[in-house]
């Protein structure tokens, strides 16, 4: 096993959750995907992650419930939640409950790199 960072992305936007992932594979991490919270929690179950980036607004289980619960279950995984601005407020509240960070939509790729490199130190 190398030293790879891993990295499960969780977002209900196909073409983000794509594009993104491709990204951060390119600078050299090793991504899974999940499209809703649910499926979150199944692959976390199943593998461990060094960083999870997360989504706020889904359908059915929204990030911040995915946040506790990784918290409480993997506390050593690091969570970046990634929000609109209309959601400003939900990410800083998600720091209350152990998020590192959280991210604007639409990110600038530079700073979410730097942002999980400082993430993951």
């Amino acid at each position: 096993m190398g030293n790879q960072v891993r990295i499960l992305l969780v977002d209900d936007e196909e073409p983000l959750l794509m594009a993104l992932a491709g990204e951060l594979r390119e600078a050299g991490y090793e991504v899974e995907t999940a499209d809703d919270g649910d499926t979150a929690i199944s692959i976390l179950q199943k593998k461990q992650f060094e960083i999870l980036l997360l989504d706020i607004r889904m359908p059915r289980m929204n990030g911040i419930e995915v946040l506790k619960y990784s918290k409480q279950q993997f506390p050593s995984t690091k969570v970046v939640m990634l929000t609109g601005f209309a959601d400003l407020k939900l990410a800083m509240d998600s720091r209350k409950y152990g998020a590192e960070d959280f991210i604007e939509k639409p990110y600038v790729l530079e700073n979410l790199l730097f942002k999980i490199s400082q993430v993951t130190r």
